[in-house]
């Protein structure tokens, strides 16, 4: 029996993926069905139901699952879900196709076929109760708004079959893993909890340091990377792969690290998408995920510490896996090491604690074990690190410093913003 978490809702895993041995025959038939064309996050969302990560989802969701994950965060079944899963049509194609119609599910960028759905149920949509709810916001500028302003007037319910998973197996060949794969990965190494670590970016010491940390915690750790569409001016997955692989073969134990990608796109809904990926990180046989800092944020829509504050305010039962809550980490000149607001290294005798030492008591204080104490140097001792202000001294040609990031990894990005000239 497996000592992995079990799948979010409490069953096996529900990947939509039809049988290979039945996909050229539902094809040729998908090509005769109705066609629905789909925006960048709707297919994506179709490729995360066929591999089985929207596990316990058959399918895109019906007027009572929209409402409920968005006002209550539950589905009509009472099974958690904080952000609503949805494909949207326009009035005249929605109003073509009868209650228990198949239509093609197609993707709107490249128009292959990738599933199949069996329509339910057909209803309009109040798109700022789902703004406001999901994304705290019904700002324009916000680009998860966008999206479902952009939307059809009408959304379409009910199960889907999937056809395709589009370009990723190939393009992302040995980082492209489903649920069961990752799972299978966990078990062949012995491991029972397993980390999270969600990123768009290349890792830099601050993310190095969340990573390190989370190791010390559980077994191991799953360096989980978007794969999907991105912001613009987000470095390119290739280019951030090669960067993190770098950063993990010089930097990491060995065997602590599996470094994977899966096909979401970005909503940017701040604590709302941290629960959505805690959701989906318990399907791929993760007990805990790292939430840092403005954990899938965008400007300043959301507070600091959003996405990991809406954790505690969740009922009981609602996710089996745990959030690893780690506070802002910074580079103290003072404290000659990486350091966080809710942990001090500074030693009394003026000693300096080795990297493992100071990753067992930042991991301590986020499990619990140990009351924080923050840093209480000030601001001329610390090196604020982020990928935004890393992007701009890439751009401005301004040295790297080593405690920003490792020189390996800046070697990886000055290749790529070189070759952007």
């Amino acid at each position: 029996m497996s000592k992995l978490v079990p799948p979010h809702g409490g069953g096996d895993l529900n990947p939509r993926m039809i049988p290979a041995t039945e996909r050229e025959a539902t094809l040729a038939r998908a090509r005769n069905l109705k066609q629905v064309p789909m925006t960048s996050r709707e297919t994506s969302d179709v490729i995360m139901l066929g591999m089985g990560a929207y596990t316990p989802l058959d399918g895109f969701m019906g007027e009572a699952d929209w409402c409920g994950s968005c006002v209550d965060m539950k589905l009509a079944s009472g099974v958690f879900w904080p952000i609503p899963i949805t494909v949207s049509a326009e009035q005249d194609l929605a109003d073509s196709i009868a209650a228990g119609e198949e239509v093609a599910l197609v993707d709107g960028a490249t128009s292959e076929v990738l599933g199949i759905m069996t329509v339910d149920e057909k209803y309009g949509i109040d798109k700022d109760l789902e703004n406001q709810n999901v994304y705290g916001t019904t700002d324009e500028a916000h680009p998860g708004v966008q999206k479902v302003l952009a939307q059809g007037p009408v959304n379409l319910g009910g199960p889907v079959r999937v056809l395709s998973e589009g370009r990723f197996p190939e393009t992302y060949e040995g980082l492209y893993f489903r649920p069961d794969e990752t799972r299978a990965m966990f078990e062949a190494k012995g491991w029972s909890t397993v980390a999270a670590f969600q990123t768009r970016n290349p890792m830099h010491c601050s993310h190095e340091f969340l990573a390190k940390t989370a190791v010390e915690v559980c077994d191991g750790l799953l360096i989980h990377q978007v794969l999907g569409a991105l912001k613009s001016g987000d470095i390119p997955a290739e280019t951030r792969v090669k960067a993190i692989g770098a950063l993990v073969d010089h930097y990491f134990e060995p065997e602590t690290v599996i470094q994977a990608g899966y096909p979401i796109e970005m909503r940017y809904a701040g604590p709302r998408e941290a629960l959505l990926h805690a959701v989906f990180r318990q399907n791929f046989g993760c007990s805990h995920l790292v939430v840092g800092r403005d954990h899938a944020g965008v400007g300043d829509y959301y507070g600091a510490f959003d996405a990991q504050d809406i954790f505690d305010d969740l009922p009981d039962g609602s996710l089996i896996l745990q959030p690893l809550k780690i506070d802002i980490t910074f580079f103290c000149h003072q404290c000659n090491g990486m350091a966080t607001a809710s942990v001090c290294y500074e030693q009394a005798d003026g000693s300096t604690l080795s990297e493992k030492e100071r990753l067992v008591i930042s991991a301590e204080v986020a499990t619990g074990k140990t009351p924080a104490k923050s840093c209480p140097h000030g601001p001329e001792t610390k090196l604020n690190i982020s990928g935004t202000r890393l992007r701009e001294m890439f751009g401005n040609h301004e040295p790297i410093p080593a405690e920003f990031s490792r020189p390996e990894v800046v070697a990886i990005l000055q290749d790529y913003y070189e070759s952007l000239k």
